[in-house]
């Protein structure tokens, strides 16, 4: 019984049985790196932008970060990563086809952000292809966390510009310190202030959203914790930087503008925001789940499983998918191609026969970035003053210039004029309807009232988004992308209601002849 015994302790066990693919973690991280770079290859010109803005951007400076971490955060489940079968999933080639189609419109419409966010939601999809739904899910928050690489948050700029500047304000009037506030701008007894892009917050808040993210993932297994911190992460840097801007108002009100209103401003808003991470991350170690990354067990396969993954349904994917997701770029290319105009646009036939043409009564240029062709009138009626401005684009792919762009604005931060509100109205115009963007400017002294809205193809839009449509359907349907900014501009002093009745009357004394200037120039743009 004894040598029974023995002879069992002797014995070795009997091999384990293996899932397909076990022995192959390193071959299947390669694979899972060679995924991630097909979409970045047949886009790169789309990942350069991206890098592009990371590198001239201190908003989007993290974005080099994204990258080895999601790669870290991969590796770490190297164990998981070497226990799941590599499966190609096909009907992913759908859903990267939908992306494709996505990132071909944004091209189309020249939405750079669109664009960069359909390239980089291609490469989790392109992973789930390539190696099945198992290893997809089990690395979906690294393959996600991919997305927040996209330089994306300036839409908050202005909605957090005025979150700010209403909370700075309040907090003054609460602490006995009169205040009189014009839009964006206000006055104290001590000095002038502005809540201008660099203090909206928006950096704050784009790194508080990403950091806490990945504390999330990390520190907690429950969904509930997660979502919760996640959403302190997004509510805390607001309110954060709320107190950081009347906290520096506050230094310079008494020290006598001495302090905190020059680059130190800068500097204390960041050590304060640190502060509060600081603070935020502490508050969530209380709720820590330590994560312990499970390794599931796949079912048992015979020991002599073909453990190769570069087998012929991989290959046959990995050439799918570059076939699919290179359909869209080449479509790209012969639409840029095609819809080329050599023909140069001219606005000074532009004319009004019942205004009389004088010099100009106002120093305010806004900022259009390189318009084709643009077009400077000022005129007079009796009293009443108004000006016209137009900036016309054509080719804009092909010129890097936009007509609906975040960096064509009526004012800009540093400039003698600031923007005090704004508004959508609709004016009955001539016995037609026409929207305008009506808004307010002021250089502490003087005030104009803007009516503005774009022309694409003759239709006429005050949304941004529409606008992109616009130049979407005139690309898809027409073959050319010619679009132009109108701007009508009058004087007033205290009470808008005079200047819009002025704008009244000059639209539709120009509006005729604004818009055959513009067909003339279409009809020119036609293939």
């Amino acid at each position: 019984m004894l040598q029974a015994d023995q002879t069992l302790l002797e014995t070795p066990p009997p091999a384990p049985a293996r899932a397909a693919g076990a022995d192959s973690g390193v071959p299947a991280f390669l694979l899972l790196i060679g995924a991630l770079l097909v979409p970045v290859l047949v886009y790169f010109s789309t990942a350069a932008s991206i890098v592009s803005v990371w590198d001239r951007s201190e908003t989007f400076a993290h974005g080099w970060v994204i990258m080895p971490i999601s790669l870290w955060l991969i590796w770490q489940r190297r164990d998981t990563l070497r226990q799941l079968p590599v499966k190609p999933f096909w009907p992913a080639l759908a859903a990267l086809a939908l992306c494709g189609a996505g990132w071909l419109i944004a091209d189309l419409g020249e939405v750079a952000v669109a664009r960069q966010y359909m390239f980089a939601a291609m490469l989790p999809l392109t992973v789930l292809a390539v190696l099945g739904r198992q290893i997809a899910r089990a690395l979906l928050f690294p393959l996600v966390f991919i997305l927040f690489g996209v330089p994306f948050g300036e839409v908050f700029v202005p909605p957090l510009i005025q979150i700010t500047a209403n909370f700075t304000v309040d907090a003054l009037v609460a602490t006995g310190i009169p205040v009189l506030r014009e839009g964006n701008s206000f006055t104290i007894p001590t000095g002038n202030w502005s809540v201008v892009e660099a203090c909206s917050g928006v950096r704050y808040l784009i790194s508080s959203v990403t950091l806490g993210c990945l504390y999330a993932y990390l520190s907690f297994r429950s969904r509930l914790r997660q979502a919760v911190f996640i959403g302190l992460s997004v509510v805390v840097p607001i309110l954060a930087n709320g107190l950081r801007a009347y906290m520096i108002v506050i230094i310079g009100h008494l020290s006598g503008m001495t302090l905190a209103v020059g680059v130190d401003h800068i500097i204390y808003g960041w050590v304060f925001f640190g502060l509060v991470m600081f603070l935020l991350f502490w508050i969530g170690s209380y709720w820590r789940e330590d994560r312990t990354p499970g390794k599931p067990t796949p079912p048992a396969v015979p020991e002599r499983a073909d453990r190769t993954v570069l087998t012929k349904p991989v290959l046959a994917m990995l050439a799918s998918v570059a076939v699919v997701i290179g359909l869209w770029p080449a479509w790209a290319k012969h639409a840029e191609t095609s819809q080329f105009n050599p023909a140069k646009p001219d606005l000074s036939a532009l004319a009004l026969s019942s205004w009389q043409t004088v010099p100009t009564f106002t120093d305010w240029t806004p900022q259009f970035v390189a318009p084709s062709a643009e077009v400077a009138r000022s005129y007079r009626a009796g009293t009443e003053q108004a000006g016209v401005l137009v900036y016309y684009y054509r080719n804009q792919q092909q010129t890097g210039s936009k007509l609906v762009s975040s960096v064509n604005v009526l004012a800009r931060d540093k400039g003698s004029y600031t923007q005090v509100r704004q508004a959508v109205r609709t004016e009955n115009i001539g016995g037609r309807a026409l929207q305008v963007r009506e808004t307010v400017l002021s250089d502490g002294t003087r005030r104009l009232l803007v009516w503005s809205w774009y022309w694409v193809g003759g239709a006429t839009t005050t949304s941004d988004a529409k606008g992109k449509l616009l130049q979407v359907r005139e690309k898809l349907l027409h073959g050319r992308d010619d679009g132009a900014a109108v701007l009508l501009y009058a004087p007033f002093d205290d009470k808008p209601e005079p200047a819009r009745a002025t704008l009244h009357a000059f639209a539709a004394a120009s509006l005729p002849a604004i818009e055959a200037t513009l067909d003339a120039q279409l009809a020119q743009g036609r293939p």
